[in-house]
C-alpha cells in the first residue's frame, strides 16, 4: 500500500505528466478512462463535465503537439489525497494556450485517481 509521504509531490507530478503524455500521444481518453474516479468532474471555461462527457471530449478533439508545466505546487489533503496546481502551456499547430490548472487525486485500490480537474485561461 502506498501512503502519502515526502515523495507525494514527485508522485502526483508524475501522474499529471502521464496524463499529458497520453493526451499528446492521442491516448487521452484511454488514459483517463482508467485514471478517473467514477464520479470525476472537470471544470472548464463555461462548463462542468462529468466522466462520460470528459471521455467524449477526448474523442472529439485532436491531441496537443506539446505541453509544458510551470510553477507546480502540491497540496496535501489528508493521508490519501492531494491537489496538483500549476500553469500549463500547450501547443497544437500554430495555437498556443496558457492555462491555470488544478487536479485533485485520490489514492484508492492501489493507484492514484483523478477526482476533479479544473482549468482556466491564464
Amino acid at each position: 500500500m502506498t501512503e502519502i509521504t515526502d515523495d507525494l509531490p514527485a508522485r502526483l507530478l508524475h501522474e499529471e505528466h502521464a496524463g499529458w503524455r497520453a493526451i499528446v500521444e492521442g491516448r487521452g481518453g484511454e488514459h483517463y478512462q482508467r485514471a478517473m474516479t467514477r464520479d470525476a468532474l472537470m471544470v472548464v471555461e463555461g462548463a462542468m463535465l462529468g466522466r462520460d462527457e470528459i471521455l467524449a471530449a477526448f474523442r472529439s478533439v485532436p491531441p496537443w503537439d506539446a505541453y509544458e508545466l510551470h510553477e507546480p505546487a502540491v497540496i496535501r489533503l489528508g493521508d490519501r489525497a492531494g491537489i496538483v496546481v500549476y500553469r500549463a502551456v500547450a501547443r497544437r499547430g500554430d495555437d498556443t494556450v496558457n492555462l491555470r490548472m488544478s487536479t485533485t487525486y485520490l489514492y484508492d485500490d492501489g493507484a492514484w485517481h483523478v477526482a476533479a480537474h479544473q482549468q482556466t485561461p491564464a
